[in-house]
């Protein structure tokens, strides 16, 4: 990938200044590189980039049936460059400040019912680090990426909390259930039997090396439990924090506890859910209401 000096600066400061992961500047160097090649073809340097090019950029997105969900992150990618731009005293003028962003297509989350989810949990001769995990992600709703950096010392048996790190490097407090701490201290009495490392400071879930276990090695796990459990939708660990908040609100929880324990930035990021929670209702309804016809 060729170097670009503008990109390589923006990159930098999203690591140093904004603290973004490494994972995601580097999702963000693809997305600018993408958008580089093709200002290149017009002969067009960044930093003398306009409105109608960037437009002309994404209607070619919109042309190749790109996920609608993939335009808008390239096009946040590009409102966040030409801001650091701003910044830096490179341009005067940032082309993308009078610019809207593309509406998100508004798409239910897949999700569990609450038989599915017992069915996954209650898997005979399941491992018990495994068991452990599909109970966490279920219990907390956490993201997968956020369940491999935990380490022992982060949770509270006593008061059955979990301090998980997010997003941005922000930490939070989410709960957990009984029987997720209990699956949780059955891995780790295993693990101590077998003399692995038991320290404070040592990883949750450890790996068949006894290192910490990555997000690819923990997703490939938990994928084999998925097609054993006989669903016949089409799982992801991030199908477990969609059925998380799903079985909350469905059970009553204020959607504002749902954004805190999910770790949400905005509220319309968790309202997603109040669709599902909503289309639920309209089916129990025309089920149960004397005055709907039946079909």
């Amino acid at each position: 990938m060729e170097k670009v000096k503008e990109i390589e600066q923006f990159i930098q400061y999203l690591i140093a200044e904004k603290n973004y992961s490494q994972l995601t500047a580097k999702a963000y160097n693809i997305d600018m590189f993408d958008f580089y090649v093709f200002i290149k073809q017009k002969n067009i340097e960044l930093i003398n980039c306009t409105k109608n090019i960037i437009r002309e950029y994404l209607a070619t997105l919109y042309n190749k049936n790109l996920k609608r969900a993939s335009i808008i992150r390239k096009f946040a990618v590009l409102k966040s460059f030409y801001k650091f731009l701003i910044v830096i005293d490179a341009i005067k003028t940032n082309p993308t400040t009078s610019m809207s962003t593309p509406k998100k297509d508004k798409r239910i989350p897949l999700f569990l019912t609450e038989q599915e989810i017992k069915n996954l949990l209650n898997l005979p001769n399941i491992d018990l680090r495994d068991k452990a995990m599909l109970e966490l992600l279920y219990s907390s709703g956490i993201r997968i990426e956020e369940m491999v950096s935990i380490n022992l010392k982060d949770v509270d048996f006593m008061s059955a909390n979990i301090k998980i790190l997010g997003k941005g490097a922000k930490e939070r407090i989410v709960p957990v259930g009984d029987i997720c701490l209990f699956a949780i201290k059955n891995y780790l009495d295993e693990r101590r039997k077998k003399g692995l490392n038991y320290s404070i400071s040592s990883p949750l879930f450890l790996n068949k090396y006894g290192n910490r276990i990555t997000q690819r090695g923990a997703r490939k796990i938990l994928h084999s439990w998925f097609i054993k459990s006989s669903i016949t939708k089409k799982v992801s660990p991030h199908t477990l924090r969609h059925t998380f908040a799903t079985h909350l609100l469905d059970n009553g929880c204020d959607i504002n506890s749902v954004q805190q324990m999910l770790g949400h930035k905005n509220l319309s990021t968790t309202q997603i859910y109040t669709h599902v929670t909503l289309e639920s209702l309209r089916k129990i309804y025309n089920k149960a209401h004397p005055r709907v016809t039946k079909k």
